[in-house]
């Protein structure tokens, strides 16, 4: 049996995993040039899913991007508002895992989608006032939410996807314990 303090550093442990990977897709995508394109594609982005499957990737995203936005963006209006978009998104997941017991691919799709719509809505708005980039917010908007498609839904739900059934099954078990 498991004892609390095993369950806080198993938390702890994952959710650091969860910022370093984001840490270093991001650098991938960075020294690619996918991030600095049109559309933005950061391929740590397909990482927003896994708040579906284990609550420690809600802090670990948080962190991984707040980290990211730090080395590789000088604006600290995106390290705030960046990170919040990834947040937000990421808690609506987890919440979204809490209903659903089924991960079909309908719901797959659907639990990568809060990620995506935060980004689209919010970072047009950090790219325009903090970036001083002209476009217009809903040309933007298309092309972040572009990057979003690309990036969050498809690599995500392929990422969802690609997570082995046991994983999947013994999150439900223990949210269905922790509910009770």
């Amino acid at each position: 049996m498991r004892t609390k303090q095993s369950s806080k550093t198993r938390y702890l442990c994952q959710a650091a995993m969860i910022a370093a990977l984001y840490i270093v897709l991001t650098w991938v995508s960075a020294t690619l040039g996918l991030d600095s394109k049109t559309p933005q594609c950061r391929l740590s982005e397909a990482l927003a899913v896994l708040p579906l499957f284990m609550p420690a990737a809600v802090p670990g995203l948080a962190i991984g991007c707040f980290v990211s936005n730090l080395l590789f963006s000088p604006v600290p209006a995106d390290w705030i508002f960046g990170t919040l978009a990834t947040l937000l998104g990421a808690v609506l997941c987890y919440l979204i895992g809490r209903v659903w017991k089924s991960y079909s691919l309908g719901n797959l799709i659907v639990a990568t989608l809060p990620n995506a719509i935060a980004n689209t809505v919010i970072i047009p708005f950090v790219l325009q006032y903090a970036y001083g980039i002209e476009e217009g917010y809903w040309l933007l908007v298309l092309s972040v939410g572009a990057g979003e498609v690309l990036s969050g839904i498809v690599l995500g739900t392929l990422l969802a996807l690609a997570i082995p059934t046991p994983i999947k099954r013994k999150f439900c078990l223990d949210t269905i314990r922790k509910i009770k």
